[in-house]
């Protein structure tokens, strides 16, 4: 997971808040459910790029672990 990564689904999350409050204040229940789609999609991004960091860690213990 890089820096780059973070920084993006973070952006994609704060552009889903922002569409989900205009959506509040105009009273646009398209727009809100919009927002809430564009946070959902970037908070499972992140998840599956933390279940990759994961993963890759136990393969490297693992690893470690037969080489010694």
């Amino acid at each position: 997971m890089s820096v780059g990564d973070d920084i993006r689904n973070k952006a994609e999350e704060l552009k889903g808040e922002t569409k989900e409050h205009v959506g509040d204040w105009t009273d646009n229940e398209s727009l809100q459910a919009e927002g809430m789609a564009d946070q959902t999609k970037a908070r499972a991004k992140q998840a599956g790029e933390e279940v990759e960091e994961a993963a890759r860690e136990v393969r490297e213990d693992v690893r470690d672990a037969f080489d010694r």
